[in-house]
């Protein structure tokens, strides 16, 4: 089993696309920036290259981690060590029965969704009742990074 790195770096792309939409003034922009209190002043003091290059890399990482959460077979090739040459015959059986299943773009979308549900959407609010931001900000980011997992999630498991 080999990473699709062409899928990991489309998927790590839709955060970005998804974020130029989703904090549109016209969508979640102007309420996102209420709730964050972030100003005009503040917004046009950060090295906008900068931020863009790093949250491509980070959503990289997001993205690489996401093939292995959505691809099952990721697991089994990962209990040999992850050398195929090291595998016994009982993963070559596994591989020809299982190579393929649930390997769709629905499958992935669920499992990005259930991670964005279960695992980002708790972390950024109790980041956020720490930070006393309103539930409207939280939601917000929760429902953004949800929907960005879902079709990251999407990409790499369904992209053979």
């Amino acid at each position: 089993m080999e990473f699709n790195y062409l899928a990991i770096f489309v998927a790590a792309i839709v955060p970005i696309v998804l974020g130029f939409i989703w904090y549109n003034p016209k969508v979640f922009g102007t309420a996102w920036a209420r709730e964050a209190e972030m100003t005009e002043e503040k917004m046009k003091s950060g090295n906008m290259p900068v931020i863009f290059l790093v949250s491509l890399v980070l959503s990289f990482i997001l993205a690489f981690f996401l093939q292995a959460l959505t691809n099952h077979q990721m697991g089994a090739f990962s209990l040999m060590g992850g050398d195929p040459t090291l595998a016994k015959p009982s993963y070559e059986a596994f591989m020809a029965d299982y190579g393929n299943v649930f390997r769709t773009f629905k499958h992935g979308a669920l499992h990005g969704a259930i991670a964005g549900i279960f695992m980002y959407l708790p972390v950024i609010a109790i980041n956020g009742m720490f930070e006393r931001k309103s539930w409207k900000y939280i939601l917000i980011n929760g429902m953004y990074w949800t929907i960005s997992l879902t079709i990251m999630g999407a990409i790499v498991c369904g992209w053979l």
